[in-house]
């Protein structure tokens, strides 16, 4: 497992597959994508998980982290979530957030992140805002 910065135009494929796949792919983009950090875990050279990251001030904010499906449950985006919060605290971020999907709390709180405020959705996929002091 190899973690490293990529290009947007690479996690689309991924945030298309596993996150949106009956929308468009140009849906998946983030209007942001030119000034965000981006993220992927490569298993023998197949890019297998992505996460974007945008950074305003001392908050940064997770977007569009994807798995594919036959690579989740083997701990590479916990892997690249570790190495993501290492890297924001040591560039002086304090707190990381995202919208997470309800089925994803779980693995939020692993990274002692809670959720903030009421259930919202988008579409019809229900959502926590979820955010952790660094």
């Amino acid at each position: 497992m190899k973690i490293e910065r990529i290009d947007a135009e690479l996690t689309l494929p991924i945030r298309h597959h596993v996150l949106w796949p009956k929308k468009s792919i140009d849906f998946c983009r983030v209007p942001d994508d030119a000034n965000g950090l981006h993220y992927g875990v490569y298993q023998e050279n197949q890019l297998v998980c992505v996460a974007s990251v945008f950074i305003d001030g001392q908050t940064a904010r997770l977007r569009k982290f994807a798995t594919l499906p036959e690579y989740q449950g083997q701990g590479m985006g916990t892997a690249l979530i570790k190495a993501v919060i290492e890297q924001l605290v040591a560039n002086g971020v304090t707190t990381f957030w995202c919208d997470a999907r309800e089925s994803a709390q779980g693995f939020y709180h692993r990274f002692g992140m809670a959720p903030q405020g009421e259930r919202f959705y988008k579409g019809d996929v229900p959502y926590f805002k979820m955010s952790v002091a660094l």
